[in-house]
């Protein structure tokens, strides 16, 4: 006879700090369906403990795309990609304040300002920053960067600029890195992490479920993301897309995304955990039971994809009990979907990859 997982015992535990085994962390993985409620609920015990009933808004620009010499497998923006996108260099300061002021209205506590890329080169290294401190001035937005490789240097001077957070995900584990790229390394990634932490800046750093990873992976993954002291944690879904070498991976149903949620609530309690790219496609009518185990999403369109309209996103919310979170943390107050625009422009459809 099978004994049942006690999922509120692995949420007691996380609050104490203590950590789940190997063997109990690949449990939440393969649990079968009848326990999944429970799980979110336990999952929701950890997340309401550091997070109340609060849900943080990210707002995505997409400052820079295409054009990447780098050969990741997911991303529609890779040299091995023939993913029909729109490409196009650093977009002028003027664009970049406009989507500033379109995350303001949409009530986003933080604008998150993307380039493609492997490294950023001084002149549009140059640009993000006036970028950013002309944005610190206009808004009250918190900025966060994903800019590719940095170093030491480069991670100061984004410190000096006002940048609060820096995204740079590990994607996947040390051992399956070389499936998804082999132009640059897991230490690469790493060593920016580390960059960041070391400048005093919030560190934000997750990983892309679905990219044909084990269990182990998924594990040794959420690992080193606390081993790093990572303060949030994107968690993406991939959309395989035609014209990508991953344009044929099929491995996700919303009942393993929302585990996957679960795990990485119970492993990494008190981090922030962003439901990313892939939420709308692969969770679809289980989207509010994402908010259970995460506390975080973004609003509005991914990189180089349509998301679903901030409308939706403020009645999920709503709907579901939860509210809105101010860029200082505190409850919303009032109703979110007085004075949101009705409309803004889209994306073109292809690949998220977003953090």
């Amino acid at each position: 006879m099978m004994v049942r997982t006690d999922w509120f015992g692995f949420a007691d535990r996380a609050l104490r700090g203590d950590r789940l085994s190997r063997d109990e962390a690949r449990r939440v993985l393969v649990a079968p369906d009848e326990d999944l409620l429970e799980q979110l609920a336990a999952a929701y015990r950890v997340r309401r403990q550091f997070w109340g009933n609060r849900v943080r808004l990210h707002f995505l620009c997409n400052a820079q795309s295409g054009l990447c010499p780098e050969d990741c497998h997911y991303c529609s923006q890779s040299r091995v990609s023939t993913a029909e996108i729109e490409s196009y260099p650093m977009l002028a300061r003027d664009r970049i304040l406009e989507a500033a002021g379109r995350a303001a209205a949409l009530k986003a506590g933080t604008f998150c300002l993307v380039i493609s890329g492997r490294s950023p080169g001084e002149r549009v290294f140059g640009k993000v920053l006036d970028a950013v401190r002309e944005i610190r001035q206009r808004y009250d937005l918190k900025i966060c960067t994903c800019l590719g490789l940095l170093t030491g240097e480069q991670a100061r001077r984004l410190a000096e600029a006002g940048v609060e957070t820096v995204n740079h995900n590990l994607n996947t584990s040390e051992r399956h890195h070389g499936d998804v790229c082999t132009t640059h390394t897991f230490a690469d990634r790493r060593a920016t992490v580390e960059h960041v932490k070391a400048a005093g800046i919030k560190t934000c750093s997750g990983g892309i479920i679905g990219m044909g990873e084990s269990d182990d992976d998924i594990i040794d993954l959420a690992e080193s993301l606390g081993a790093l002291d990572v303060r949030s944690v994107p968690v993406n879904f991939l959309i395989p897309i035609a014209g990508t070498p991953f344009a044929d991976r099929r491995e996700l149903d919303p009942r393993r995304c929302l585990r996957v949620l679960c795990l990485y609530r119970f492993l990494l309690p008190s981090q922030e955990i962003r439901i990313a790219g892939g939420r709308e496609v692969h969770l679809r009518a289980l989207q509010p039971l994402g908010l259970y185990p995460a506390n975080s999403i973004f609003v509005g369109d991914y990189l180089t994809t349509q998301g679903q309209t901030a409308q939706a996103d403020y009645e999920m919310i709503r709907d579901a009990g939860f509210v809105l979170e101010t860029p200082d943390g505190a409850p919303f107050a009032g109703d979110p979907l007085l004075g949101v625009p009705d409309a803004y422009p889209r994306a073109p459809l292809a690949m998220p990859v977003v953090g």
